[in-house]
């Protein structure tokens, strides 16, 4: 039976239910279940209430058995039709979808094996399972010629993901945001957080979920890529405005082990004249994970320390982690309460770092209201209003997602959304306090966008085929609606100071990382500092100095100068995070995102546009003194190194010596070139 809706269609079979809704413009929301009715949960989607109303309200009259609803909306007798816009969901005879754009061209088709064979392949399952979840399986017809783009953050390196099997769960350095953009023009968000995987095949497309009581997923068509991420944003949230602060150079090393270190680094940016925007108190700077707090033996004075950085233009960072020791004075009050992620089996230990930890439970408001107000009391009074939200996944010591629950539900069933939550938790304490939220936070999922949320890249190797990746990264998470992105400079795991291979990483990474829309130095270089007692953060050891003075004086002048160029790119930076703000705009774009009818640059992936009038090409090998840089169609170039003009739609050769990294302004903003050399 098929019927029409206040904002679609409901067609009911059997025990199954399948919901065709508007839901934005040029958009449709699906939802698929086997229970008795929906579930309330919007997940990654703002309600529609929230929604500024963009939709052009079209009817037809023709028919009796038509109604007036936001969309045209057809019942025939070989299935039904909703247009909204640029998109035209059909459902056949058999129930089966068909969705098109406003060119009448297929964009995808649920798969049914019947037109081929007797295997009996079913598109869409829901397989119960014990407590009255479901397995979930969608399947789509795949074009062999698609190309797609986004899905977070995945080390693989690949662009291009076509072809892929990519396992939706989080990881340290793996941020799973489900949503899709093809090169068919519409973009697609597995809205379902439980723990599954998406197979990108040349002949299927298949989406899983391992526990859900629903297939839930959000797809919207236009004209290019730039139209669909703004649509896909408006659904699921803007980032909030960028503070100032975060458009400078951010100091951080693993780990400043006292507060008159912190200070003395500090001190020496300020000696030096280079303006320093944040400095990052890492972890254990804190007597016990779950505390919350200075450990006043190394940090003994925060209101002083607070204070004569704000009077140097320096605000400070402090690490949170959502881990609770089972030391913490703190601990068994909020086990007693419910307020940490439990284990279905074997004892209720998360993670192992120094202590025995657990994680808090954000998922549940009051754990998060209570991990909050500890944040507050400690922090805040102090004027520290900058988060570094660390151990986001939550990163537990052994991946059995099935093996943890959360007060929501399930880890299976709902575990991706835990890094939205924790940066809710300080975005929303902190709106409450009228400041402007900057959290920086090692994972994200579809959503964490409007929370502030400053995903970096996680812990990732001091090499040039990680740095190489971090550009792959950074692009497929902009396509993925996560604007506020970054990377540890230099890479996190392995770097030796004195080192020379490791220094020209550096540099190159550093050169990067000036145009990444946060400009952050961190890393746990070597040789490492040992502990400084065995008591409190004293437990706890260091890596080697990893200030821009630390590597020799040719490099120090070098990142000297690409801060001095970083800073002159202010305004340019401003007027991108606003229009990240306002529209969603990504700060770091694919060549093809603003150049889509350029056939050529859709598979270039060491090349990037830092706004819309900035290409960067960043030097990824050791020793590269020259590199090949394609200028996309459709405008001329200047290479900002040289004064040379180029037409688009060809590949010129650059030099680059240690100090220079390729970098090309569209001809009508050559005014830019000022800022950039």
């Amino acid at each position: 039976m098929i019927s029409i809706t206040k904002t679609g269609i409901l067609r009911v079979y059997d025990s199954e239910k399948m919901l065709v809704e508007t839901f934005g413009k040029n958009s449709v929301r699906v939802r698929v279940t086997k229970l008795d009715k929906f579930t309330n949960e919007n997940w990654a989607l703002i309600p529609q209430e929230e929604i500024i109303p963009e939709i052009e309200l079209t009817y037809s009259k023709k028919q009796e058995n038509e109604q007036k609803v936001n969309s045209e909306e057809k019942i025939e007798t070989d299935g039904a039709v909703l247009v909204n816009g640029n998109i035209k969901v059909i459902i056949n005879n058999a129930g089966k979808l068909i969705i098109k754009n406003n060119q009448d061209k297929i964009l995808l088709t649920e798969f049914e094996s019947n037109r081929h064979t007797s295997l009996k392949i079913q598109s869409r399952q829901l397989k119960g399972l014990r407590g009255g979840n479901f397995s979930a399986s969608l399947k789509f017809d795949s074009d062999p010629n698609e190309k797609i783009y986004g899905m977070g953050q995945y080390q693989n390196g690949i662009f291009n993901l076509k072809g892929c099997v990519l396992e939706m769960a989080q990881r340290n350095s793996q941020a799973s945001v489900p949503f899709m953009y093809s090169s068919l023009n519409y973009g697609f968000l597995w809205n379902n957080p439980s723990v599954g995987r998406v197979s990108f095949g040349t002949n299927i497309t298949e989406w899983e979920a391992s526990s859900t009581k629903q297939i839930d997923f959000w797809i919207t068509a236009g004209d290019n890529p730039s139209k669909i991420i703004e649509t896909y944003m408006s659904v699921t949230g803007k980032p909030p405005v960028m503070p100032e602060h975060g458009l400078g150079f951010w100091q951080s090393k693993l780990r400043y082990q006292t507060q008159d270190e912190l200070l003395t680094v500090a001190r020496e940016y300020k000696k030096r004249g280079i303006p320093l925007d944040v400095i990052v108190a890492d972890f254990f700077h804190w007597t016990l994970e779950g505390t919350w707090a200075f450990d006043a033996e190394y940090w003994p004075d925060p209101a002083a320390m607070v204070k004569e950085l704000t009077e140097m233009g320096t605000k400070l960072m402090v690490s949170i982690w959502p881990t609770v020791s089972i030391y913490s004075p703190y601990y068994k009050e909020m086990k007693d309460k419910g307020y940490l992620v439990r284990s279905e089996n074997g004892v209720k230990i998360n993670m192992l770092m120094i202590d025995p930890t657990s994680f808090v439970d954000v998922t549940n408001p009051d754990a998060r209201n209570y991990m909050w107000q500890k944040a507050k009391d400690n922090y805040v009074k102090y004027g520290i209003t900058d988060f570094w939200l660390d151990v986001a996944e939550p990163e537990f010591t052994s991946c059995d997602f099935e093996n943890y629950r959360y007060h929501k539900g399930s880890c299976s069933e709902v575990g991706n959304v835990y890094p939205v939550m924790y940066t809710k938790t300080f975005y929303e304490g902190l709106k409450q306090e009228g400041v402007d939220a900057v959290n920086l936070v090692r994972c994200a999922w579809a959503g964490s966008q409007k929370y502030g949320a400053l995903v970096w890249s996680g812990d990732i190797p001091s090499t040039f085929e990680s740095l190489k990746t971090q550009i792959v990264c950074g692009l497929q998470m902009a396509i993925a609606g996560i604007p506020w992105w970054t990377t540890d400079i230099g890479g996190f795991h392995d770097g030796v100071v004195d080192d020379s291979d490791f220094q020209e990483l550096l540099i190159r990474w550093f050169q990067y990382g000036t145009f990444c829309p946060v400009m952050r130095l961190h890393g746990n270089r070597l040789p490492l500092k040992a502990p400084m007692s065995k008591v409190g953060g004293g437990r706890c050891g260091s890596g080697a100095d990893n200030e821009i003075w630390s590597f020799g004086d040719k490099n120090y002048h070098i990142m000297k100068h690409f801060i001095e160029i970083r800073n002159k790119l202010k305004p340019y930076i401003r007027k991108l995070m606003d229009d990240s703000h306002k529209k969603g705009t990504p700060i770091i774009r694919p060549l093809f995102y603003e150049f889509p009818d350029d056939t050529d640059v859709w598979d270039i992936n060491d090349e990037y546009m830092f706004g819309e009038d900035i290409l960067v090409a960043p030097v990824v090998e050791l020793g590269m003194e020259k590199r090949n840089v394609y200028l996309p169609n459709g405008t001329s170039w200047i290479d900002v190194n040289s004064g040379k003009k180029y037409d688009g739609g060809q590949s010129v050769e650059c030099l680059t010596p240690i100090d220079v990294i390729p970098l090309f302004v569209r001809e009508s903003q050559d005014k830019l070139i000022e800022c950039l050399i």
